[in-house]
C-alpha cells in the first residue's frame, strides 16, 4: 500500500471532519469510489450531525435513502464487513424499519445478529412483510443446516451403531414423509412429479428402540443465537426415526413446541423471545415427558440467569440425574460464538456432577455423539471448541 492509499485509508477511519488536517498534510482527495465508502460509513459512525435521513429529510429517514444505502454497501465492501455495518445501523440508529420492510429485507446481507432481532420483532412485522422476513431467516436456517445435518446424521448413527436404512427395503418401510422433503429439488415439470435421487426406510430395529432427546430451551432476550441453532439440531434429529425428540420452549410460561418440528422456520417463529425466566418450572414439565430414563437425553439450553427458585432448579436438575436420565447443560452463545451464563449456578451444576458447557455450532455433531456414546466430555473440552464451565 503507497503513502497515498494509507493516508486514504486513515481518513476512511478517522471521519469527514479530519480532512482538513489530511489534506494540510498533503493528503489527495478521496476517490469517487471513497467518497461513496465514506457516505456510507459516516451515516452510522459519524458525529451527531450525520443522519440515515435523504437530503432535505427532517422527519427521520427514508426508505429510498435506506435502499440506496444498502445497495453502495454491498457494492462497496464484503458481505462480512457489509454484516457487521447493518447490525451497527440498527443498534446505533435504531433502524428497526431495516427489518419490516420487504423491499429492504429483501436488501439485507444474512446474519445470525439481525436474524436473532427480527425474531424478537416478529410481532411487530407488518402483514406485506411477513413473507420477507421469513425468507430471510429461512437463509440463515439453511447455512446452519448445511453446517450441521450431515454431521448430526454421522454421529447419531455412529453413536447407536445402526444403518440409517434398512439392509433389504421394502415398500412397507419407506419413510414417505422424509422422502418426498428430501426431492422437492428434484421436481420434474414436464412430467409433473418428483423424481427422488434417493430413498428413506425406517430401521425397525431403531424405531423399537430409540433414544429419547428432550430439547428445553430458554427463550429470554440474551438466547438469540442459541436458539435458532437450537432450531435448526431440533428440526435434524426430529426426522431421525432412531430418535423421539420433544422441544420444550420456557420464560415464565412454558410451550411445547415439538408439532412445529417439521420445519426449523416454523419453529423458531414458535418462539416468543424475551420476558423473565423460569427455569425450574420448565424443568419440572420436562421430567413428565421421560418415559425411559436410562435411554432419555435431557438438553437444557440456557443462561441459567434464574429469575424463579434456584435451589429448585437444581434440585429439578438432580432428580433428572438421579432417575437415570443423562443431563447436559449448554451455555447460551452470545456474539462472535463467547459464551454467556451465570458463572455461579454453572458451578453448582458442574459440582453435581452434570456437564455444563458452551459448544461452539459446529463442535454439536461430536458432543451430541459423545452423550449417545456415554463418554465423557472432557476430551472436547481440552480442544477449546467447547467451554466448560468451572
Amino acid at each position: 500500500m503507497t503513502q497515498t492509499e494509507q493516508m486514504a485509508r486513515w481518513r476512511l477511519i478517522l471521519g469527514s471532519e479530519t480532512q482538513e488536517s489530511f489534506t494540510g498534510m498533503g493528503g489527495a482527495p478521496l476517490s469517487q469510489e471513497e467518497f461513496l465508502m465514506d457516505s456510507a460509513l459516516s451515516a452510522i459512525y459519524g458525529g451527531p450531525g450525520e443522519s440515515m435521513s435523504g437530503p432535505g429529510a427532517g422527519k427521520g429517514p427514508s426508505s429510498p435513502y435506506i435502499s440506496k444505502w444498502l445497495g453502495d454497501l454491498r457494492s462497496l465492501f464484503d458481505p462480512e464487513i457489509v454484516a457487521v455495518v447493518q447490525s451497527d445501523a440498527i443498534e446505533r440508529k435504531g433502524l428497526k424499519q431495516l427489518l419490516l420492510e420487504p423491499e429492504l429485507l429483501e436488501g439485507l446481507e444474512p446474519d445470525l445478529n439481525l436474524a436473532s432481532t427480527l425474531l424478537m420483532l416478529k410481532d411487530q412485522i407488518p402483514k406485506k412483510s411477513k413473507e420477507s422476513a421469513r425468507l430471510f431467516i429461512r437463509k440463515i436456517v439453511e447455512e446452519i443446516n448445511k453446517l450441521l445435518e450431515n454431521d448430526v446424521r454421522r454421529a447419531v448413527t455412529a453413536a447407536l451403531n445402526r444403518r440409517a436404512h434398512a439392509p433389504l427395503p421394502s415398500a412397507a418401510a419407506i419413510d414417505f414423509p422424509y422422502t418426498i422433503r428430501r426431492n422437492l429439488r428434484n421436481y420434474n415439470s414436464g412430467l409433473k412429479t418428483i423424481i427422488p435421487e434417493r430413498v428413506w426406510f425406517f430401521d425397525r430395529s431403531s424405531r423399537a428402540n430409540r433414544w429419547h432427546v428432550i430439547l428445553d430451551i430458554d427463550q429470554s432476550g440474551s438466547m438469540g443465537s442459541s436458539i435458532i441453532y437450537s432450531s435448526v439440531m431440533a428440526c435434524i434429529l426430529a426426522s431421525m426415526s432412531a430418535l423421539q425428540t420433544k422441544v420444550v420452549a420456557f420464560d415464565t410460561q412454558i410451550m411445547d413446541l415439538t408439532p412445529l418440528c417439521e420445519d426449523p422456520v416454523d419453529l423458531l417463529f414458535g418462539f416468543q423471545m424475551g420476558g423473565g425466566t423460569d427455569i425450574a418450572k420448565s424443568i419440572a414439565y420436562c421430567q413428565g415427558l421421560v418415559e425411559e430414563p436410562g435411554k432419555t437425553i435431557f438438553f437444557l439450553i440456557s443462561d441459567l440467569d434464574e429469575g424463579g427458585n434456584r435451589a429448585a432448579l437444581l434440585r429439578r436438575l438432580e432428580e433428572l440425574k438421579d432417575s437415570g436420565v443423562t443431563v447436559v447443560v449448554l451455555l447460551a452463545i452470545a456474539d462472535g460464538g463467547k459464551p454467556y451464563y451465570d458463572a455461579q449456578t454453572a458451578q453448582r451444576i458442574v459440582s453435581m456432577g452434570m456437564p455444563c458447557f458452551a459448544c461452539a455450532p459446529d463442535r454439536l455433531p461430536e458432543l451430541l455423539e459423545r452423550v449417545l456414546k456415554g463418554q465423557s466430555l472432557e476430551e472436547l473440552a481440552k480442544t477449546g471448541s467447547i467451554a466448560a464451565a468451572t
